[in-house]
């Protein structure tokens, strides 16, 4: 199989982190501090392993401080998709992006999504993984019951040929969540609406359409959307650098 390689990737830090305000000290969630280094810079230093060469970074919230931040890193290099006027919600974020991120496939990250790698690098494992000619989206998905800061019923399962499917209405579980992380193709945001929305609407097209894929993520995922879920992922982190 013939495809380009990924080595762009979008970044999502616009968001305004409510739930994470006790923690940052007026600092936006992706400059909120994780075992001595931002959320923000465990994101792209992940990207900066796997051999993505340039991440666009979205920002709404706090927008100076997070721009001002970058401008310390080399690598990867960072151009900024500005949403101070407006903020556009995950898919919207995204669209407006588009002409910065071209015409092949790339990485869309939330910047809270962090986690300890088990066999193989994750993004890697992704990128390895894609195949555009029935992909649309790849997304990570995490086991449920082994990530820190996940307290949700589980938001997709697997097809037996790899496809993922939503949580049933009827379901009270299922075994994967959405580790925050997937492969985009432009073509998913065909006749995608104007204005805010979010990825959500944009998966449920390529799911009805039968290219939506997953990957099992292997290792911890940790999401960090609150104070109690930085304090358990201070600690799993912690524990780690001891061993």
């Amino acid at each position: 199989m013939s495809q380009q390689p990924i080595t762009t990737a979008m970044v999502l830090a616009a968001g305004l982190g409510t739930r994470m305000a006790g923690a940052g000290n007026g600092l936006p969630k992706p400059l909120v501090q994780l075992a001595g280094r931002t959320l923000l810079d465990h994101v792209l230093d992940r990207h900066l392993e796997a051999g993505t060469e340039r991440v666009i970074v979205n920002v709404h919230h706090k927008a100076d401080l997070i721009e001002s931040h970058l401008q310390s890193r080399r690598a990867p290099r960072i151009e900024i998709s500005d949403e101070r006027d407006a903020l556009l919600d995950t898919g919207g974020g995204v669209t407006k992006a588009l002409p910065r991120l071209g015409a092949g496939a790339f990485l869309i990250h939330n910047s809270d999504s962090v986690w300890i790698e088990g066999i193989g690098a994750n993004l890697t494992r992704l990128v390895d993984a894609w195949d555009e000619t029935k992909m649309d989206c790849l997304m990570l998905l995490a086991l449920a019951s082994q990530s820190l800061g996940y307290h949700g019923r589980g938001d997709f399962d697997f097809a037996a040929d790899g496809r993922i499917k939503r949580r049933a209405a009827d379901q009270k579980l299922v075994p994967f969540a959405f580790a925050g992380v997937s492969v985009a193709h432009p073509r998913l945001f065909v006749g995608a609406p104007e204005g805010a929305f979010s990825l959500n609407k944009v998966w449920d097209g390529a799911i009805t359409k039968g290219r939506a894929y997953g990957l099992r993520m292997e290792g911890t995922w940790m999401h960090v959307g609150s104070p109690d879920a930085l304090a358990l992922a201070e600690q799993r982190l912690s524990g780690e650098a001891v061993r």
